[in-house]
């Protein structure tokens, strides 16, 4: 996959993500904190003011900043593995 394609799929699930959250602030069936923070993880990779905001979020609420950085790890994990960049042939 090169870059630029890299690059565009995670501004469209990111900001996916984003809309989702905002949707789930509305309805009781979504998560929408959720979804925002985990649209917020994929964006801040991207871009400086998404990275700052979850910064701030980290330091004001630091379990949600423990579990945002497993979560983190293990999706770069899951990215890996589906990637087939951690494969050893």
């Amino acid at each position: 996959m090169t870059s630029g394609t890299k690059r565009i799929l995670i501004l469209i699930v990111g900001w996916a993500f984003i809309l989702l959250g905002i949707v789930g602030l509305f309805l009781p069936i979504l998560q929408g904190v959720l979804f925002l923070l985990v649209g917020l993880i994929i964006l801040s990779s991207e871009y400086v003011w998404a990275h700052r905001l979850l910064t701030r979020l980290r330091e004001r609420f630091p379990k949600m900043g423990r579990t945002a950085d497993q979560a983190t790890a293990k999706a770069a994990a899951w990215l890996r593995r589906i990637s087939g960049l951690g494969k050893t042939d």
